[in-house]
Order: structure tokens, then C-alpha cells, then sequence
């Protein structure tokens, strides 16, 4: 899991447990209609305030987790996809279009794909380029 990281000046911004509707799976049943997933991400994002100070109290320094779920849920809904990886990665990439977030975890579920299973799913990360 990501974490906050005060001295290398990282923030944690998460979304958990967004339950989505997405066309995804190999499968002819899934292909027929949508099924439920879950999402969960994780941004390591610069947080210019760390390791000690309190910055202003506006939006505008800060990456807005509305912005996130608004990604996930275009990622979702933007046709059929074949793997949980490739959502999962388009999410990511989402994310990772804002310069601030240095890496980005996402985790995507299919509660149910099996009876017998809580869950399936994948957890990919992905970071920022720094060449």
C-alpha cells in the first residue's frame, strides 16, 4: 500500500471501495452486460506542505478525489474491456495525467465472478516517469 512520507514530501489520496457497473471480462456472460466491480485507488501525491507546515486551505493545491472517481467511472463506462489489468491501468494513467501524483496504485474487483470467492481481481502500480 502507499503511504503518506513526510520527508520525501508524499501525501496518500485515496478512493475506496467505489462500486461501479463496467462491460469487462473475456467471457460471453460478461460480455452480454455489465457487472459490478469495485474500485479502490491510491495516489502518492507532493505534498508541498511536508514534513511540517500547514499550507492554505484551498483547493486548488491539493488533487481533488472527485476528480479520481469521475476517471474511474469514465474509465468504466467507456466500453468493453477485456481485462481487469487494462482498467486498471487506464485509471491509473488517468491519474497520473495530473503532474503532482508521483505513482498510482489501483486495485480492481469482480465480487462476482465466483460464488464460492469474496472477490477477484487485480492491483497494478504505476509511476511517474522521472528521466
Amino acid at each position: 500500500m502507499n503511504a503518506p512520507d513526510a520527508a520525501r514530501r508524499l501525501r496518500l489520496v485515496f478512493v475506496r471501495g467505489l462500486t461501479l457497473q463496467a462491460r469487462l471480462g473475456i467471457y460471453p456472460h460478461e460480455k452480454a452486460r455489465p457487472q459490478r466491480v469495485i474500485v479502490g485507488v491510491e495516489l502518492a501525491v507532493e505534498d508541498e506542505s511536508a514534513p511540517a507546515s500547514v499550507g492554505p486551505d484551498d483547493l486548488r493545491r491539493v488533487v481533488n478525489y472527485e476528480s479520481v472517481v469521475k476517471a474511474a467511472r469514465a474509465a468504466a463506462e467507456d466500453g468493453h474491456t477485456l481485462l481487469v489489468e487494462t482498467l486498471a491501468e487506464r485509471i491509473a494513467a488517468a491519474a497520473l495525467a495530473d503532474p503532482r501524483v508521483a505513482s498510482a496504485r489501483v486495485t480492481i474487483e469482480k465480487p462476482d465472478a465466483f460464488p464460492d470467492a469474496a472477490s477477484v481481481g487485480v492491483t497494478i502500480e504505476r509511476l511517474r516517469y522521472q528521466p
